[in-house]
């Protein structure tokens, strides 16, 4: 079996609760093993042989079915997560604040002008970059004081798309490694 990280968007938001302990019984009932959490925000790595977007699939299916709402589930392999970390351009400022380097995941390859459309929506100091098919976003006055919303930069990406910040794509790629 191979590790892969499976991260699960808008969850323990609003009337969305997923506790991590059903989530991870969920994964071992739809055949995932060794699944763990990391925060209560949808991040989970997990053992399985198959493809990225039947274990998406799969997940999706289970988690409607079992907490009664649709959440996009976007799935990379640890490897996948620690290329992404080698190529990130805001590194000198993940250094200082990690929290406030988020990298973005979508379904899809994000569309060609994404990061051009997201930055014209950017307000003050926030830097968005498109690095191969990932976008990098620093936020140096943090992320709530953003004006770029969820809905928007699925648009602009063309796809549902989350994202985490470096501290927790660190820790997940570590985690998904360590299945290995």
């Amino acid at each position: 079996m191979r590790p892969h990280v499976a991260l699960l968007r808008a969850v323990n938001v609003g009337k969305r609760k997923m506790p991590m302990a059903e989530l991870r019984a969920l994964c071992a009932e739809i055949g995932f093993a060794e699944a763990k959490t990391y925060v209560a925000s949808g991040n989970l790595v997990f053992s399985a042989d198959g493809k990225a977007a039947d274990f998406e699939h799969a997940l999706e299916t289970a988690i409607e079915r079992h907490f009664g709402f649709v959440s996009e589930v976007i799935v990379r392999t640890p490897t996948a997560l620690e290329h992404a970390l080698a190529d990130n351009p805001f590194a000198k400022a993940g250094e200082k604040e990690p929290n406030r380097v988020l990298l973005l995941f979508a379904k899809r390859k994000p569309a060609a002008d994404a990061a051009a459309r997201i930055l014209e929506r950017a307000q003050g100091r926030e830097a968005v970059v498109a690095v191969g098919d990932m976008l990098w976003f620093h936020f140096p006055d943090g992320v709530g004081a953003s004006k770029l919303t969820p809905s928007f930069i699925d648009r602009c990406v063309g796809s549902p798309a989350t994202s985490r910040n470096l501290r927790t794509v660190s820790i997940l790629a570590e985690m998904g490694s360590a299945l290995a």
